[in-house]
């Protein structure tokens, strides 16, 4: 039993809001009216509750002394009494009745008792939601409010005051949009009319718009309507839930902005550093940036540094600087010339970002300070795009700074910020080392190339009876070096020594073989050996070199008998092109590559028209990855098929044709052709 046996001390008076029972006793205690919710509290009809003591009927033994003592209290005095006691069911159980008891007078001067009782609990339960309601209502964090059908505010929660930005007086009996004066209230307005009529809720609205709390920033709310009703179906109003949701938001849009920015740097890992080119690379660069980062992206690198300077510092003052690309969104009237080399001064942005090491910032510009910002060519293309907001970050690699990124925005009103800069030094940063490979490679490559190049003759002169083009083309791979070879040695009687040669392997041990190669074949023929002899010799030579294993096509043009003699050591053969025919592969003793030592070479006289050309070549220029050798030899008779032309345009049609830039193999050419002019 709640709350134990005994009587208590009333909680207050709530009992006008319950449903409650009345019983009505006479002077004696009996029963003389029953109400029907009597019979709910305690249990008996009014058949079985009239005319009987209510004390006994109702009353534990325990307690009929005090109930009767009260009863004569307020029959005697006329004063009400109110209490709390346990009163007793018709099923033997107990229960707590809250009683609030009167007298009554009658017309004929009888004095009567009236008892009004409710069930404790329910009471208790009524008293708990509505000082929770009120709490709620009141302390809520949530702004809550109700309008009446006319849509005039009738509630108004501390919460929504404040969000309201007035306090609740000024808001009790007016509109919507007299509250609301702050936004655009129409919206608001419509949606409330929409419950009033359709009684469907509208939960979960999102509105972004300012508030009077917090001047000059926009607020994120979630705002729920619904539809208020009395119990029988008449509708009262409308109720509106306010859930600022500003920090959620934020939240939101900073964790969607950072997967954006993650993505860009996952696009940017496949997009940046494609080739081993510092121009390509910076294209590609400013082309992620454009336009998700800025409305338009430079790049330049420090000029001293491109044309192969190590310096680590960048030197106090002016400083070259070579734009290597530029991006914007739309593309300005005025454009950064590509190639385009610049001093820029020392207070300009480039030039502290490249001497600090460090991102710059610019923002708020005008026009005015562009001219301070960046030397005028710069100035003019930021001023196309109508730029407001300038950053500068370096590209940095293995420590050293290569230049800097610019960026600015103009169609985007947003400034740029540290989040901006962050995110730019990230891709710069992926920028710079990708350049700086893309620098050491092209610096090492121009390095071999200058080497391999010194090896090999001067392009050589036209000889007697001879007409002479030649081609090296390096290898793609990072040395870019091999140990292919040509010469034309001037002989004796205006003979001509004609050489071809590669030396198996790659990089300066197979440049330096070729070198050696080279000047004992020059020394050979002018001993004025038979091409087998040179070439066993060679084979000598090179069976004590480092490298020592090399092909040779070593040939001895005679233009006053119309012939050449030819041996080879383990060489593709020569492709004869007869001036009336079709040209062919000469079918010669092959004979092994130099170095392999004790097998003999033999010599070939081939008879040579005037106007009949022969090629030597390396394997560089047939042998592929994607075809076969037998493929790429008849492409080779085909395209030497066509009218004979220059040699020179015959060359560069050749390596056109047959060659693909990423080969990992050099190649080297010997064209000639006998003169006519001899027939």
């Amino acid at each position: 039993m709640e709350g134990g046996d005994e009587p208590v001390t009333p909680s207050g008076g709530l009992l006008d809001l319950l449903s409650v029972s009345a019983v009505v006793l006479d002077g004696r205690g009996r029963v003389v009216f029953w109400s029907p919710q009597a019979q709910q509290i305690f249990g008996y009809t009014a058949r079985e509750a009239l005319g009987r003591h209510a004390a006994r009927l109702m009353v534990d033994e325990r307690h009929r002394n005090l109930v009767t003592a009260l009863f004569a209290q307020v029959m005697t005095e006329g004063t009400g009494w109110a209490g709390t006691f346990p009163v007793r069911h018709k099923d033997g159980s107990s229960r707590l009745v809250e009683f609030r008891n009167m007298r009554l007078e009658g017309e004929d001067g009888d004095y009567y008792a009236l008892g009004i009782a409710a069930d404790r609990a329910v009471l208790r339960n009524l008293e708990r939601d509505l000082a929770l309601s009120a709490r709620l209502v009141s302390q809520s964090p949530v702004g809550l409010g109700i309008l009446d059908p006319d849509l005039r505010y009738l509630v108004v929660n501390p919460a929504l005051e404040r969000m309201n930005g007035r306090p609740a007086d000024l808001q009790i009996g007016r509109t919507v949009r007299e509250v609301l004066d702050f936004m655009d209230a129409i919206w608001v307005e419509t949606a409330m009319r929409r419950v009033l009529d359709s009684g469907d809720p509208l939960l979960d609205q999102f509105i972004l718009a300012p508030t009077p709390f917090d001047p000059g920033r926009e607020h994120a709310w979630s705002v729920s309507y619904y539809r208020l009703e009395d119990s029988v179906g008449q509708v009262l109003g409308v109720a509106v839930q306010l859930v600022d949701v500003t920090q959620q938001h934020r939240a939101s849009a900073e964790a969607a902005v950072a997967r954006q920015r993650l993505a860009l740097i996952a696009d940017a890992s496949a997009r940046i550093g494609t080739t081993l080119d510092p121009g390509t690379t910076a294209d590609e660069l400013a082309r992620v940036c454009v336009p998700e980062v800025a409305d338009l992206a430079a790049v330049v690198l420090v000029d001293a540094l491109l044309k192969g300077g190590d310096r680590d510092r960048i030197p106090d003052g002016p400083v070259a600087m070579r734009t290597m690309a530029t991006v914007a969104h739309p593309a300005p009237d005025v454009s950064l010339p590509v190639g385009n080399v610049a001093r820029y001064a020392p207070h300009q942005m480039v030039t502290r970002c490249v001497t600090t090491g460090r991102p710059v910032f610019a923002s708020p510009v005008t026009g005015r300070d562009l001219v301070h910002l960046a030397p005028a060519h710069a100035a003019a293309a930021l001023a196309a795009i109508g730029a407001h907001s300038c950053l500068a970050v370096p590209l940095v690699a293995h420590g050293r700074v290569l230049g800097a990124l610019g960026l600015a925005r103009g169609r985007n009103p947003l400034p740029f910020g540290d989040d901006d800069a962050t995110l730019a030094l990230e891709l710069a940063s992926r920028a710079a080392v990708s350049i700086e490979h893309a620098r050491w490679y092209q610096n090492q490559r121009r390095a071999a190339e200058n080497f391999q190049r010194s090896l090999l003759p001067r392009k050589p002169s036209q000889r007697p009876g001879l007409d002479i083009a030649c081609r090296y083309e390096p290898a793609s791979t990072v040395c870019g070096i091999g140990g292919d070879w040509y010469d034309a040695i001037a002989l004796s009687d205006d003979r001509t020594a004609l050489v071809i040669g590669d030396v198996m392997g790659s990089g300066s041990g197979a440049a330096a073989t070729m070198g050696q190669l080279r000047t004992a074949t020059r020394t050979l023929a002018a001993l004025d050996l038979d091409p087998a002899a040179v070439l066993w010799h060679l084979d000598r030579i090179a069976g004590e070199l480092d490298q020592r294993f090399a092909t040779c096509t070593y040939a001895v043009y005679d233009p006053r008998r119309a012939c050449c003699h030819v041996a080879m050591a383990g060489h593709l053969p020569p492709v004869l092109m007869p001036a009336g025919g079709a040209p062919r592969l000469l079918d010669l003793p092959t004979g092994a590559p130099l170095g392999v030592g004790s097998v003999p070479f033999e010599t070939t006289r081939l008879r040579i028209e005037p106007g009949d050309g022969l090629l030597l070549y390396t394997d560089g220029l047939v042998e592929t990855r994607s075809h076969s050798l037998d493929a790429q030899l008849a492409t080779l008779l085909r395209l030497l098929a066509r009218p004979p032309g220059p040699l020179e345009e015959t060359c560069d049609h050749l390596l056109d044709a047959l060659r693909s830039p990423d080969e990992p193999d050099d190649v080297a050419l010997l064209l000639t052709r006998a003169d006519r002019s001899r027939s």
